[in-house]
Parts: structure tokens; sequence; C-alpha cells
């Protein structure tokens, strides 16, 4: 068995990246002791004569796999006993080794149907081996990272690394209808990438349906050898805090609810927030529900006075923005989405849903404070007489954290006393500069217009516009592999023929220009149900998009971080974009995650240099399983170069794909018409 290390990962095991020998299964240790009978000697003691047990039970074939079995035994009981974390508590391991080479860290998640209360309310919930939020993956740069999921709930699902380019492993994205058929119930199977060129926080989610609002998802944090250089306020300690909505009844029951005719994209409305899956509720006042506090409680993070301590924050919630402030406190916004930037300081932060910020805070007091994560509730589309619309935190400073002390009492602190935030829109990127500087190209090899909206068709259903298209996932035939299959054997219909949607860079789109490099396929693709934007060779390519909503939209792009160059909160962009010197080309951020507000426009520029089917979708879950989301295949003739896993191909010849995801439109043709 490979020798353990203090900083493996809670619940998998660590091993050198040249050594091909795991740890010996359950399945294993299983066989081992049913071929030798083992689990049969208790029903044999009361036929058998007591010496002769002994002497049977002391036979050399007999007592070396009961002597491994317990060892193992032994061993799986201190992996469980070291998994178990104080709730809420995602502090990073403080001895970790920046500086090791790379290592092979193995994961074992078993995702299950569990019944919880986080704050009180019971809910049904899908979790990995029944923690809420999931466990913490820890990783250094260049780390292989290995997850054998067995998927034992009653849905097919799908595990998507959030911010994690998959170079070279575009099939481990794990895009439901995109880069994978869904595992299904009862089905196993093994995520397998290496963590190359990105260090960071960001993290995993099931991308099946809406089930990261069901709890399956947990934080992902990649150390880079460098980023105590690159972070530059020296901290003492470093831990994730997660702050996301939270609904009391399963997201396939809202989803039915949120799809159904005549909804006009109002959107499931949160119940509670939570913060790092803790928040408690007066049950007293949710006599409707089945609720008991009892074991409910507010994270408390104690932290020593005097020193700078890193909060990596995430929002991990489906639909809300969070407005987050500690009380009495500025703080020094340090990383977004994965790129280090030169502290800027704010009281407050506000984080749209996928995105990520890592702030540095700091006090000369032992007294205990406020940390308070707002949903904006302006955004959402109707009232919830039973929602909380407020989590908080105990920030408890004191001289020695790692002493036991008695519970926090409620902190008396004060609330900063300025409006809060009405509109759901970003943190100004102008003000946020990245470390690292690292220009774009001064000039794109073509622009695409996008237009985001809402519309009503057909049997009244509101479904989500990404141009003239609606997205629908196929549970059986990813679009990866179609596309592998159609380039692999020169199938015409992914060689541009003509006219595509791009436009010089010289003005906005107004005209049809051909690109064979750069182009929308409409011949391989149902441009009804699939909208691919299609590139070959490292093209740089400016993202133009208008939101015709209501609503706010953050985006996020697999694979790829883009430079945001500008963005707009109403109409249109100046005609005059590219000219009139207003777009910053120096040095703006890089990120993966943006968010347009509502009738606003955002201009990125992403270089296209990671082969790949890869999506580009609204992360408000509900506006993603309503259509908004589309596809990038980048370097085409490279993606006709893979070769993919059979154990991914075979995937898709499970039964139960379809267990999870978004109801077809066609389920509501038959509906009785409602009245007017």
């Amino acid at each position: 068995m490979p020798s353990r290390h203090e900083d493996e990962p809670e619940d998998g095991y660590e091993l050198d990246s040249g050594s091909s020998q795991l740890t010996p299964s359950e399945e294993q240790e299983q066989a081992l002791l049913s071929e030798h009978d083992v689990e049969k000697l208790p029903q044999q003691r009361a036929r058998e004569h007591p010496i002769s047990l002994i002497t049977r039970i002391l036979r050399p074939r007999t007592i070396v796999p009961i002597i491994i079995g317990s060892i193992l035994a032994i061993i799986a009981l201190a992996i469980a006993l070291k998994q178990v974390r104080t709730p809420g508590d995602y502090t990073l391991n403080p001895n970790w080794d920046y500086g090791v080479g790379p290592k092979r860290r193995v994961y074992n998640w078993t995702i299950q149907d569990i019944e919880k209360n986080p704050d009180g309310v019971y809910r049904p919930m899908m979790l990995v081996n029944g923690q809420f939020p999931g466990p913490l993956i820890e990783c250094n740069e260049g780390d292989t990272i290995v997850v054998n999921v067995d998927n034992q709930a009653a849905n097919a699902t799908s595990i998507h690394w959030h911010g994690l380019y998959q170079n070279g492993t575009n099939w481990m994205d794990g895009t439901v209808g995109i880069t994978q058929c869904p595992i299904a119930p009862n089905t196993r199977f093994t995520y397998d990438f290496k963590v190359d060129g990105q260090s960071g926080t960001y993290w995993y989610h099931a991308h099946q349906g809406v089930q990261a609002a069901d709890g399956l998802f947990g934080p992902f944090v990649i150390h880079g050898k460098d980023e105590r250089e690159q972070q530059k306020i020296e901290y003492h300690t470093d831990r994730v805090v997660m702050v996301h909505d939270h609904y009391y009844n399963l997201s396939s029951e809202l989803l039915m609810e949120y799809l159904a005719p005549d909804q006009e994209n109002a959107e499931p409305v949160p119940d509670s927030a939570l913060i790092n899956g803790m928040n408690v509720r007066d049950c007293s006042s949710l006599l409707h529900r089945k609720c008991d506090n009892s074991s409910a409680s507010l994270p408390v993070f104690a932290l020593e006075s005097t020193k700078n301590h890193r909060l990596r924050i995430i929002n991990v919630g489906a639909f809300a923005e969070f407005q987050l402030q500690i009380d009495e406190h500025e703080f020094a916004v340090t990383e977004v989405d994965g790129t280090d930037i030169w502290p800027a300081y704010y009281h407050r932060l506000k984080i749209n849903p996928a995105q990520r910020y890592s702030i540095i805070i700091s006090s000369n007091s032992t007294n205990s404070y406020w940390l308070r994560a707002q949903m904006i509730t302006t955004c959402f589309a109707e009232p919830n007489p039973d929602m909380k619309g407020e989590a908080r935190a105990i920030i408890n400073y004191t001289t020695n954290p790692t002493e036991p002390s008695s519970p926090s009492p409620e902190p008396t602190s004060k609330d900063w006393n300025d409006v809060v935030e009405l509109e759901c829109r970003d943190m100004n990127t102008t003000e946020l500069i990245p470390i690292e500087q690292i220009p774009p190209p001064s000039v794109a090899d073509a622009t695409f217009y996008l237009r985001t909206t809402f519309e009503i068709g057909a049997w009244r259903l509101s479904r989500g516009f990404f141009n003239q298209t609606s997205w629908r996932a196929s549970a059986h035939s990813p679009t990866l592999l179609r596309a592998v299959d159609g380039l692999s054997s020169s199938n015409t219909s992914f060689i541009s023929s003509g006219p595509s949607s791009t436009t010089s860079t010289s003005s906005l789109p107004e005209d049809i220009l051909p690109n064979p490099f750069a182009f929308v396929n409409t011949a391989a693709f149902d441009a009804t149900r699939e909208l691919v934007l299609q590139t070959s060779g490292i093209r740089t390519v400016d993202l133009l998009v208008s939101n015709f909503d209501d609503g706010a939209h953050p985006l996020h792009l697999h694979g790829h971080k883009f430079w945001v160059l500008a963005s707009g909160s109403s109409g249109y962009p100046s005609p005059s974009i590219y000219e009139d010197g207003t777009l910053n080309l120096e040095n703006p951020l890089r990120r993966d995650t943006v968010t347009m507000e509502a009738f606003g426009w955002v201009l990125v520029r992403v270089v296209l240099d990671n082969p790949g089917m890869w999506a580009l979708h609204c992360h408000v879950t509900w506006h993603a399983e309503a259509g908004l989301m589309m596809q990038v295949l980048a370097r085409a003739e490279e993606v006709a170069k893979f070769e993919i896993p059979a154990d991914v191909r075979g995937l898709c010849g499970k039964e139960g794909l379809e267990r999870g995801m978004a109801p077809s439109d066609e389920i509501f043709m038959h509906q009785p018409d409602q009245p007017s």
C-alpha cells in the first residue's frame, strides 16, 4: 500500500505522480474476505467445537486475511474520522507544501439522496459522501485529480469542474449533452485529469438539471508555486467561505413549475440563504414545514487578532447575487476567478453565481463581528413570504484561536449604514487590476454579436435564447462525441461553406462576412437547439453580448478565461467602441464569469487556444435550463484527433440517463388551456 502523507486529501489518497499502484478498493477487500469464508464463521460457531473453531481460525490461510481485513478496516475508519469536519469549516492546510512535486490525488465519492436540515428545515438533498457542502479538494498546480464517482442516487448526474481548463481532457469537463452523457443511477465513472496552467479558487458542481441546488457542490482550491508572492498581502490563515441561496423543495419539482406554461421566466425564489451550508431558521414561523433547528448553528471563524486572514468567497448558489460585508471592516480584494489582482479596498463585496473573490481581513481587537451575506431580493420576480434573505457568520478574533472556547456570544458590531445595492451587477472591473500583466491581442480575428432574450413561444412556454437558439441537451448524444466522429471522418458539414456570423473588428456587427476559420456551424448542428461557434487554429474572438431581458445574466465560458474589455448598463455600445479609445487593452481583468446587467451589454475578448467543445451559458441555473446556453467548438482540427475514452462513450448506453434532466417541452403540449 502506498505511504500516506500528512497533507493528503481528506477523503482520498495521495500518490507520487509516477506511481501506478492505487490503494486496494473495498471490492478487493470484500473479495479477499469472501474467498476465505471469514463471513461464515459466526454461523459455524454453533456447530463446531470451540477448539476446532479456534484451530480453524488460526490456520495461516485464514488468519492472514483476517489480519489484512482488520488493518484495512482500521485504515478506513481513520479516513472516515478524518473526514468529519467541524460544521462550516473549510480551512485550508496551514502546513501546505507549495513546492512538492506533482501528486496523484485520489477521491472516492458516493452520491446519494439524503434528507438533511441545514438550517433546521428538512429537505431531500443529493450529496457527496453525505456531506453538505461537498468535500474540499485542495491540490497543487501540476497535480492529477482522480475522482471515482459511484452514483447511488435516484437520478443521473455529472460533475463539472468550474473554471478548470481541462486542456487535453475536454471529455472530463462534466457538461451533460456537451462533453458527456450523464452518469446513470447505480453506475460508476472516474474523472481523471491534470490541473495545469492555473491556480486559485474554483469549485465543482453537478451539471445535470439544477442538481447543484440540491447540495451537489463543493470547493476546489489550486495552489501555485508562487502563490504567496502573487498575493501582495501576507496572510496567516486561509479558508473557503461559500455563500448560496437555499430552496426547501427539490430542484426537479421547482424546475417543472418554472418551465411550465405562462410562467414568463418567473424564477423560483429562494427560501433561505446559507454560509458554508449553515444558518438557523425559527421553526415557529415555518409550521407548514418539517423543522428542527436544534442541530443548526451559524458558522464561527476563529481568527487570531493582529494577523491577516484570507477568505476565499464563492457564490455556489443557483440564482441570487449576494452582497457580503463584515461589520466595521474594510477588506482588500486580492483574487478574482483565479486571477491574482493588486489589492483593491472595499467594505461591501458583490458576488454573482459562480464567481469567486479572495479578500484579506484583519483586526487588532479581540471582539466578535458579524459577517453578513445578503441576497439582493429586488432582482427576484416575486416575493416569498417564507424567505430569510440574509445569512450570517461570526468572525471571532482571539489571541489563541487554537484553544477550545465556549460558544461565541452574538456580536454587538454595527452594520454599515450606507444604502444596500438594489441592482444585480458585478463589481467595477476597471478597479480590479491583475498582478501579472497579460494584455489581450490588439485585434480580434472575428467578432460575434450575440443577443440574450426570453421569448414566449409555442404552448405559452417562456424560453431563453442566444440569438435564435434555445439550448436543449441530449442525454444520449453529446455534441463533443458527434463533433469528434464527424471531424475525424472528414464530414463536410464541419467545413465552412461561405458566410458566417463574424464581422470585422473595425465596426459593430452589421454585415455578414465570410470567415472559414470562425463561423456558426448550422450544417452539423440543429441551430434551433444547439448554437455552435466553430473555429480552427488559434483564434482571437470578441463576443459582444447584448441583454434584452429584464434580469441579469452571469455568463460563464468553460475551458477558458477571457478579458473583460467593456460593459454597459443600458442600450447598445457606442458604434465607435473600437475606435474611441475606451477599451482597456493594456491589462484588463481576466476571469471566467462576467455579469450582464438587465438590458445591459458586455464585450469580452478570448483566445480560443484550448481544443474542445466548451459551453457558454448563463450561470443562473434556471436560465441555463430554460435554454440560455451555447457552445464554442475551438480548434476543430485538433478536436478531430481526440480519442474519446471507452468509459466516456460507455456512459451513453446506460438506462435512466434522462432522470434529473429538464422536462421536454413536448410534455406541455396537451395541457388544457389556462384562463387568461
